[in-house]
């Protein structure tokens, strides 16, 4: 059975075509993936299914009759959640309070035989029910939990039971491991494998490959809007998909060979790094790490050993308590992210919509954030609107940034076309180092192949490299030295093309 049925869909904004005509089904009680590429249209898709946006023609039919959704609430009371990609929960709040948020529960007082509702909330009855959904689906979590103590990987399982609360049978996930470490994707799959076994229907929004194979019953591409193939997953491989995708054969395991760094300048040097967080507990300890020219120093862990915060201290976002940093003999510890930029540092940062982009500006102010004093693009403190536009067009079309509004800002642009406009700036500064921190999050196949593509030909040209992913398969790949991270420490050093999955993953778990 059909719980789903999409004719002939058409999205346009203005002149440019989002989805053009595109018909698919989804079957009750299966896991469905939609892949494609950064601005293929993915996301535009499911938020017409989910009453976010309207479509210009085609149809929508839900379990058998045809839908007109003109808000979410409408797509909900039809059985269809959708969690997103960002997750729009409150920090302060309670796992409980973020689930009830909108639908909470009043007390009832007893009057007479029937009784009254007060407008005061039952506080009591919300943490049981919550708790209740938490343990149906196996999410072992503590309903009273605050969100702000709790792991990334955790708040993607409230962002579902959000919708599982509200008894939905159909679950739209965009791109629900775009912040998740390995061991947090492998707790997923499990989790939703769970869901479907339970008769819930699951359409996943996603770029990667492995958790395509190993989550997915069926799965449609679509690429530049419109859709290029239905796959039986059992039937197909990772090979196949991505061209697909991408419309060529995709390297993601860079060839690289070893390179003799014996007579090469050491470029950066971090010198018994320490710092302390804002309730005092030392989060990066006694850290010491060189790069030489032409090198590539990876740093591996799992998300919350202190690469975060390691990542800050270079990057001018939070201060060393102890320990000093060099740019080849001069000391730039503590410095501003500006004057990092000036001596030559280019820094990709962890979060792109919090340390990276501003939403609200555009697409060209973006393009020379952290760059806008260079004389290119400012004379005498006045901004050349010209040459910014100018310098916009050319890394757009460089890059291979997907946009609707040239003129627009950078809220209107996916995840991974936001993520292209920090590696172009990044890359179009010809920086002495660079610092990249988690370079492809979020980012679909063909652009990883072009970002570890350009941090290889960084190192073949005698550059200096960083490289902090909770990618393990990144980081070996692309890293001569990998250093891992366990509980703000380096535990361990290993070679980066002699060494295993297990022997990184055993460091990566504290044991030397």
């Amino acid at each position: 059975m059909n719980v789903i049925e999409i004719h002939n869909l058409t999205k346009k904004f203005g002149d440019f075509t989002a989805n053009d005509n595109i018909s698919l089904t989804v079957k009750k009680g299966e896991i469905k993936a939609i892949v494609g590429e950064n601005g293929a249209g993915k996301t535009t898709l499911m938020n017409m299914l989910y009453g976010l946006l309207k479509p210009t023609s085609g149809q929508i039919w839900i379990n058998g009759k045809e839908a007109h959704f003109k808000s979410p609430l409408d797509a909900i009371n039809a059985g269809l959640g959708m969690a997103h990609q960002h997750f729009k929960l409150v920090p302060s709040l309670s796992i409980y309070e973020n689930i009830v948020l909108g639908i909470e529960k009043s007390q009832r007082i007893k009057f007479g035989k029937n009784g009254i509702r007060i407008p005061i909330v039952d506080t009591k009855q919300e943490i049981q029910l919550v708790q209740q959904v938490i343990d149906k689906y196996k999410f072992d979590l503590d309903a009273k939990s605050k969100i702000e103590d709790i792991s990334v990987g955790q708040q993607q399982r409230v962002e579902i039971l959000k919708m599982l609360y509200r008894e939905v049978d159909i679950l739209i996930l965009d791109e629900p491991t775009a912040v998740l470490t390995p061991q947090e994707v492998d707790e997923l799959i499990v989790s939703l494998k769970e869901l479907r076994n339970q008769g819930k229907t699951i359409i996943i929004i996603t770029h990667k490959l492995r958790e395509v194979m190993a989550l997915s019953d069926t799965i449609t591409v679509i690429k530049r809007g419109k859709v290029v193939g239905n796959l039986e997953t059992a039937k197909t491989n990772e090979a196949e998909i991505s061209r697909l995708m991408v419309g060529r054969e995709v390297v993601l395991r860079q060839s690289r060979v070893c390179m003799d760094l014996s007579e090469s300048r050491v470029a950066y040097r971090v010198e018994h790094l320490s710092t302390t967080n804002c309730d005092g507990k030392e989060v990066v300890k006694d850290v010491s790490f060189e790069i030489k020219e032409g090198e590539i120093l990876g740093i591996a862990g799992v998300e919350g050993n202190g690469q975060s915060e390691l990542s800050k201290v270079l990057t001018g976002l939070m201060k060393s308590m102890k320990g000093k940093v060099y740019l080849y003999d001069k000391e730039i510890t503590n410095v501003w992210p500006k004057s990092l930029r000036q001596d030559g540092i280019s820094i990709i940062p962890e979060d792109r919509y919090v340390q990276g982009l501003c939403r609200d500006m555009t697409i060209a102010d973006n393009m020379i954030a952290g760059y806008h004093y260079s004389q290119d693009v400012c004379k005498h403190g006045i901004l050349r609107k010209k040459q910014i536009e100018k310098k916009r067009d050319e890394l757009i079309a460089h890059y291979d940034i997907r946009i609707s509004d040239i003129k627009g800002n950078v809220s209107q642009l996916s995840g991974g076309n936001a993520q292209k406009i920090i590696i172009a700036r990044e890359f179009a500064a010809d920086p002495k180092v660079i610092i990249a921190n988690q370079p492809t999050r979020g980012v679909d196949i063909g652009s990883i192949e072009y970002i570890h593509g350009k941090l290889l030909e960084y190192r073949k040209n005698k550059k200096a490299v960083l490289l902090i992913s909770s990618e393990l398969s990144e980081v070996m790949s692309l890293s001569d030295r990998i250093i891992v991270m366990y509980k703000g420490e380096i535990i361990g050093e290993v070679e980066g093309l002699q060494c295993t999955k297990e022997e990184v993953g055993l460091l990566m778990a504290g044991v030397k």
